[in-house]
């Protein structure tokens, strides 16, 4: 039987258990008292947050990560200015970046998440407006969501991987696991 563990990585912590090879050491997972044996199924940048996958079945953790498996990736993104549905609307028929088109995403406007803070905390500016925007992909391309809502004029200033296939960040705090 697979193991499958859901991690709520916090930000700044690496998607990998050491950090060999770095000048200055990074928080990783092993930081954390997670069970041997069970390796991340796909990444998340170190400046994102959220859910990670963990698991020690080798086949499951390709099907997860692997772009042709087309798993769905749920992320809640706080972008820098006040998109409307029409601004968010080329990331429904498939924004082009530098490395080809991407596949349509299932895209909305939500209110803000009832999140904790980040630590650091996001940048603040009176004078630009921000706004909560939830991403679904079926690809992972490094960096995706920050380069597609770059793509459109609005970077993101948060982003939080909520849902991996019918996994979700429901009740785990940053820094928490579980095994399902």
């Amino acid at each position: 039987m697979a193991r499958v563990i859901l991690f709520n990585k916090p930000f700044g912590v690496l998607s990998q258990f050491t950090d060999a090879g770095s000048p200055t050491e990074r928080p990783t997972l092993s930081g954390f008292g997670l069970p041997k044996g069970v390796y991340a199924a796909g990444r998340l940048d170190r400046d994102s947050e959220g859910l990670l996958v963990l698991t020690d079945d080798g086949r499951l953790q390709a099907r997860i990560a692997a772009p042709k498996a087309r798993t769905q990736k749920t992320y809640l993104t706080q972008v820098e200015g006040d998109p409307d549905d029409a601004a968010l609307e080329p990331l429904r028929t498939g924004v082009t970046l530098k490395d080809g088109p991407c596949r349509p995403a299932k895209v909305r406007l939500i209110d803000p998440p009832d999140i904790p803070p980040r630590d650091p905390p996001v940048r603040y500016r009176k004078s630009v407006p921000d706004r909560w925007v939830e991403i679904t992909l079926t690809e992972g391309r490094n960096r995706q969501v920050r380069r597609m809502t770059a793509a459109i004029g609005f970077p993101t200033l948060r982003l939080i991987r909520w849902k991996v296939g019918l996994w979700t960040l429901d009740g785990l705090a940053p820094g928490e696991w579980r095994e399902t």
